[in-house]
């Protein structure tokens, strides 16, 4: 019995010293781990980056970073080690809220590593205009540009730039009205819409107006997000002082070929065949910039009103708003849960109308179960 014993303790550790052995041989592992593979920290808020410049939308890499737009024109990637590369530089027109402004990534960006890049331009007549532009993101540089679609017309203010692909595989664009409120109830426009497009730009043959549009009567959205059973919710910015009215900033629940109504409607006025909001911001000011959902919570950033808001969904209702980190961080616009299941959230306060601290602009990180 001992000398079986013996056998098998020198057999362990014969074992044990062969795999220290083959393990000390092996390469040293990566140190620069990947935002988008390892949380950061323990901390329910934490600084990813700061010292941006107007950062206005990010995607994260599936391996490893995120790209952000700033929309002064610099597509930066940040790294793990929160080291920030600025990888292309775009030229938009800027003024105002235009700029560049959404990026979104293909659903199969690992294998075909296309980006989507919404920006304000001008187009042979020398007009504003918004377009979508894809490229092949190579991990240093951009190549391959093609144009998705052209002529969102564009404004000062008003320009939109929300891009997300839906469950359905399709891209999912938000344009503003540029400010001609008419042009959204137009549907020959592509102003004050939800356009839907196929990957490579061309139409959907599923589209209600046989055109890129999805849904129409849009002022200004700015956030689109889909819940666990598949239904479509957008945020948008409500009128300034368009026809005497103030604030009602909107969550929709977006339907196929839905009228929003404006600039007939806003808030919870009502008028047959069009919808009204699920919940609106009545004479408070939301300025709602984004939109990320974690079970049944939707999250969105908010400029004016200078928080982070969270809508409670029930099926097709809101029937809830609360506000987070409220006049903590200044201006919120983009929110987007990470892979590592947290939220994130940039600042807007260089943009000409916010109060910005010596590290601004930021990105945040943010435990969502610190906010319960």
């Amino acid at each position: 019995m001992r000398k079986t014993l013996s056998v098998l303790v020198v057999a362990v550790a014969l074992i044990a010293a062969g795999t220290y052995y083959w393990y000390s041989k092996q390469p040293n592992p990566p140190t620069n781990v990947p935002i988008a593979n390892v949380p950061q920290n323990n901390e329910p808020v934490s600084v990813v980056a700061e010292n941006l410049d107007i950062p206005w939308d990010f995607a994260f890499l599936p391996d490893g970073g995120m790209l952000v737009t700033e929309r002064t024109g610099s597509l930066l990637l940040i790294g793990a080690d929160r080291d920030v590369e600025e990888i292309a530089t775009r030229r938009p027109e800027l003024r105002g809220e235009s700029g560049l402004l959404g990026i979104t990534l293909h659903p199969d960006f690992a294998a075909n590593r296309y980006l989507y890049l919404y920006m304000t331009t001008r187009n042979a007549s020398d007009q504003t205009v918004n377009r979508v532009e894809r490229y092949r993101f190579t991990g240093s540089e951009l190549t391959d540009e093609k144009l998705i679609i052209d002529n969102i017309p564009g404004a000062t203010y008003h320009d939109g730039g929300r891009m997300e692909f839906g469950p359905d595989g399709k891209l999912y664009i938000t344009t503003g009205d540029a400010t001609k409120g008419a042009i959204a109830q137009d549907k020959k426009s592509l102003g004050g819409k939800i356009l839907r497009l196929n990957d490579d730009g061309s139409i959907p043959s599923d589209n209600p107006f046989a055109n890129a549009i999805w849904s129409y009567g849009h002022r200004n959205p700015q956030g689109l997000a889909w819940d666990s059973a598949g239904r479509l919710w957008e945020t948008e910015h409500g009128p300034t002082g368009e026809q005497g009215l103030c604030c009602r900033d909107e969550v929709n629940l977006i339907v196929r070929g839905g009228n929003y109504g404006w600039p007939t409607i806003a808030g919870d006025t009502a008028k047959s065949g069009m919808i009204v909001s699920a919940r609106n911001s009545g004479t408070d000011t939301w300025a709602p910039a984004s939109a990320a959902i974690i079970g049944n919570s939707l999250y969105f950033g908010a400029l004016m009103g200078e928080a982070l808001f969270e809508a409670t969904l029930d099926g097709s209702n809101v029937t809830a708003i609360k506000a987070h980190f409220k006049n903590e961080y200044g201006r919120i616009r983009t929110v987007r849960v990470g892979p590592d299941g947290y939220l994130y959230f940039s600042t807007s306060n260089r943009d000409g109308r916010g109060t910005p601290i010596a590290t601004d602009d930021r990105i945040i990180r943010v435990d969502p179960k610190s906010l319960k």
